[in-house]
């Protein structure tokens, strides 16, 4: 599985301001229903699930709000990297200032967990971390993660 599968340059929104962690997920639910085409409520809501759960915080800055969806065909990805850290409630007490949305079909399982292994991986390569946050370019941030992804995939 390529990243590029999971995500488009559309999905990548690179000066994200948020000022909690439910405004981020608000935000983006709005990419991503305009994105899939699915609601906007239900997105948030079912990530606001999933946080219920626990936090999706991973520590280091990052989090990985994902959940399961019905009405969509494959994994969907965004990537948002935020101009002011917010409170996540990660392991660590970081604030998050990278998030990376997964959304996956109701029905895939093991597409689903490999997609969130894949991601999650490529998000604990700090220095891969450190470019994403000086970079505030669309473009250039979708070509650093793509890149990055495929030649560690090779």
């Amino acid at each position: 599985m390529l990243l590029s599968d999971i995500i488009s340059a559309e999905g990548v929104l690179p000066v994200v301001q948020a000022g909690s962690k439910k405004q981020l997920l608000q935000t983006l639910a709005a990419q991503a229903a305009s994105l899939t085409g699915l609601d906007e409520r239900v997105i948030f809501d079912t990530i606001m699930q999933r946080e219920k759960l626990g936090s999706t915080g991973l520590g280091g800055g990052i989090a990985i709000p994902h959940g399961r969806f019905a009405g969509i065909e494959r994994v969907h990805g965004l990537l948002a990297r935020l101009t002011t850290p917010v409170d996540f409630e990660a392991p660590d007490h970081r604030p998050v200032d990278v998030a990376f949305l997964l959304m996956a079909p109701e029905g895939a399982g093991a597409d689903h967990l490999k997609a969130l292994a894949h991601v999650s991986r490529l998000l604990r390569d700090k220095e891969l971390v450190e470019k994403i946050r000086a970079t505030a370019d669309a473009a250039a941030l979708y070509a650093l993660i793509t890149e990055q992804a495929s030649s560690k995939a090779a």
